[in-house]
């Protein structure tokens, strides 16, 4: 039943001897009225039903009584009791128990109703919450140790709601800082002080008058928890809409410190508590807006929770913890001027030293969310080039399928497993028909030197031909097709039997964009390979390729080539085989493969990185008639490709592209990114193309429009500027002036418009239209 105006009108004056008029106000599970009488005097009435305990609604006026006795009792409201002198009044209506309370009003206005918020108001607020707590650190009542879906301790039943929330981005975001809850906070929860708590110390109930607290209402939500919970609470609220929460944070811990003293234990999960109760807070709205509620007390922070949210994980986790450190009085996690020697010495000594180090001020990243990567002093970095972590670093999902199944059973292939079956089945229904036979690895190294072989097999013969510049691989045979290798410093040169093709390069290639037979025009190349192969009285056993060029320049096949190519190859009897490894997986947007943008269908595809997110597994499908033939009485076994866990990571990483609609996402963002980057070209003559499918960009930067001159070393500064601006990025290409952008998959709008603009500020601040080398 909901109470009319009215009805609380007379119940008061029935109960109290007041008579007093009654304004409905928002409540979120419980009825409230303020109650104004004749002489002007003010209350607030509350009713609840039967279905709040009467035990606990005792425990509301118990632990009023008990601050009445603080220092700070004036903050605290106060119960009226009734004409029979009760603080409760049970009023029984059509068979229903309700209890009707009348509290005292205080006067001030809510923290929402504040347009400032000043750093003193901030710090008071640590200390009003810091006094509270202590003058209940001796508090308690049985029906308060309870279960309580708002308690943080209990933050990871809010999983439970994830998938009430249905925008992708928000629904990843709040199930990894769940995962982090469960991770960074959960095992520490045992070692972490208790007490009875307010456990709502929201922007609805802290009474503010100035740079001061004044009151604190609503004991509803009360409950024994660990105290550091009531700080991440009050944070949380006084962060929303602030333009640098982590100050807000950081104000409020230092007053409360200064009262309560945290522990560096407390201070260590704090970042994660904040979290994990906007986590809470989203997913209740999620779930309340699948009911059609028309509460708005439901959905009342929602909108700046999220805000906050997606500010946070943008903010380093070790910045955070050092401000609190700091606010607190302990010493700074953060050492500023560690440059890693004995790091970089020990790597030195002890790892191979031909394994290079990106940029020349190195970087110690410690953990990653999703496209963004957070190092040791506290900085976050946009991941622009990682395309390993295909569906985002640390992602939940594949997090915790792995964690399960690798806590379940992990073992080779000689046995039977659902998970190895499961998987293929997956994998090649996002394929043609004809490629229906999978062959499980453990990087994409091997298994295109397991396609070159089995090609052998196929074919009986040994050439392959590959396009120059290309890059397959670290296996010996995988070096060995790959010319980026052989014809590099330290390389071998090119084997006899692998041949070189045209790099069917369209920007400085010998055929160009204007030249609309390009594609034919370069696939030419490949036949000119085969006959001079049959003057010699050998054929091709494969033509291997990526379906856009990596390593050779972020370059996109011109219209026809594969077609072309593959039927030349095929007519000598070769295999054509797709290197997926860096392009497949949705990542080009209009087609889930790349071969797919060529309109043909390959006798192999090779699959690796971001098959597992960076779990080491590959994989090569073939069809029917070349897996037989491979099938010769000689056993292919694969200590652990195809494993329990391997497959399970793989059945996660593709069922989140699936779900997540990545796809489509990669197609959406990669044509604004390329439309940014696209603008700055004809802003900034040292970009000479631009180019890629998706998220898989290249941008070609030149010294010269007529020569096309490479803009070397200018490349390399300018990656290391946008290094400093937070966004990693690498180069690629023959000539190494090509900046490559394959970030994960989920890189958003914001993030591209961010790389853009700094990468514009960038050539602006290097001035390079006008500089020496300049002739554009």
């Amino acid at each position: 039943m909901s109470f009319t105006e009215q009805n609380i009108e007379q119940l008061v004056a029935q109960h109290y001897n007041l008579i007093v008029k009654a304004k409905t106000l928002n409540g979120y599970d419980e009825q409230n009225f303020l109650l104004t009488d004749e002489s002007g005097g003010q209350f607030i009435g509350k009713i609840s039903t039967d279905a709040h305990d009467y035990h606990f609604l005792e425990a509301q006026i118990k632990i009023l009584d008990h601050l009445s006795q603080s220092g700070i009792a004036n903050k605290f409201q106060q119960v009226i009791p009734n004409r029979t002198a009760q603080s409760l009044t049970a009023i029984t209506l059509n068979g229903n128990q309700y209890y009707l309370r009348i509290l005292n009003f205080l006067h001030g206005n809510f923290w929402v109703e504040e347009q400032q918020h000043s750093n003193e108001l901030q710090v008071d607020l640590g200390i009003f919450l810091g006094k509270m707590d202590s003058a209940l650190a001796g508090f308690f009542h049985p029906s308060i140790n309870r279960y309580y879906e708002w308690d943080i301790r209990n933050a990871l039943d809010a999983r439970k709601d994830l998938h009430y929330i249905k925008d992708h981005e928000k629904r990843r975001i709040a199930d990894y800082f769940l995962l982090q809850f469960e991770m960074e906070v959960l095992p520490k929860l045992p070692s972490l002080r208790t007490a009875v708590i307010h456990n709502d110390a929201n922007d609805y109930n802290v009474l503010v008058s100035g740079n001061s607290i004044v009151g604190l209402i609503d004991f509803g939500d009360m409950v024994f928890s660990q105290v550091i919970n009531n700080v991440a609470i009050a944070c949380t609220y006084a962060m929303l809409d602030k333009e640098n929460p982590v100050m807000v944070a950081a104000n409020v811990v230092k007053g409360y410190h200064h009262e309560n003293p945290l522990t560096e234990t407390e201070i260590e999960v704090l970042y994660y508590l904040i979290c994990a109760r906007l986590c809470i807070s989203v997913t209740k709205s999620a779930y309340n807006a699948s009911l059609q509620s028309d509460n708005q007390h439901h959905f009342i922070t929602e909108r700046p929770a999220w805000d906050l949210l997606f500010k946070l994980i943008k903010t380093n986790p070790v910045l955070v913890e050092n401000e609190l450190r700091i606010a607190c009085g302990y010493t700074p996690i953060i050492k500023q001027d560690d440059d890693y020697a004995t790091l970089l010495k020990e790597r030195k000594e002890l790892i191979g030293r031909n394994l290079s180090i990106s940029y020349k001020k190195k970087l110690k990243i410690i953990k990653g969310a999703f496209q963004y990567l957070y190092d040791d002093k506290g900085r976050t970095y946009i991941d622009c080039v990682n395309n390993v972590s295909h569906v985002g670093h640390c992602h939940p999902t594949v997090v915790k399928a792995m964690q399960q199944q690798i806590a379940t059973l992990n073992t080779n292939t000689r046995y039977l497993n659902d998970n190895l079956t499961n998987y293929a089945k997956m994998l090649c229904a996002t394929l043609p028909p004809s490629l229906n036979v999978c062959f499980f690895t453990n990087s994409g190294s091997e298994a295109n030197d397991l396609a070159i072989r089995m090609s052998r097999h196929f074919t009986k013969q040994k050439d392959v031909i590959v396009l120059d510049h290309a890059y397959h691989g670290t296996s010996t045979v995988a070096m060995e097709l790959s010319p980026y290798k052989f014809d590099g410093k330290g390389g071998f040169g090119q084997p006899p039997h692998i041949h070189k093709a045209q790099n069917p390069d369209l920007y400085r290639g010998e055929y160009r964009y204007e030249d609309k037979d390009a594609g034919a025009q370069y696939a030419k190349s490949v036949q000119q390979l085969i006959e001079k192969l049959e003057k010699e009285d050998k054929a091709p056993a494969a033509f291997i390729c990526e379906t856009l060029l990596g390593v050779g320049g972020q370059i996109p096949l011109p219209e026809n080539y594969l077609e072309e190519v593959y039927k030349y190859v095929r007519s000598a009897g070769g295999v054509c085989i797709a290197d997926e490894v860096q392009v497949g997986f949705g990542r080009v947007g209009e087609k889930f493969w790349g071969f797919e943008l060529q309109n043909v269908v390959p006798d192999m595809v090779v699959l690796g990185k971001p098959i597992g997110n960076g779990h080491p597994l590959a994989a090569v499908v073939t069809t029917t008639e070349i897996a037989e033939a491979f099938n010769n009485g000689m056993e292919y076994f694969n200590t652990f490709g195809g494993n329990p866990v391997s497959m399970t990571t793989g059945i996660a990483v593709l069922t989140t592209i699936q779900s997540e609609e990545m796809q489509q996402h990669a197609l959406e963002t990669g044509n604004y990114l390329m439309a940014g980057l696209s603008s700055l070209k004809e802003k900034h003559p040292i970009i000479g193309d631009v180019r890629g499918y998706g998220l898989f960009v290249g941008a070609e930067l030149i010294r010269n429009k007529e020569t096309l001159e490479p803009a070397v070393p200018e490349i390399d500064e300018i990656v290391e500027k946008m290094k400093e601006r937070g966004f990693l990025l690498s180069t690629d290409g023959p000539l190494y002036n090509v900046l490559k952008i394959k970030p994960p998959m989920v890189f958003n709008h914001d993030n591209a418009d961010a790389l853009v603009r700094n990468l514009d500020e960038v050539l602006v601040e290097m001035n390079l239209n006008e500089g020496k080398n300049q002739e554009c």
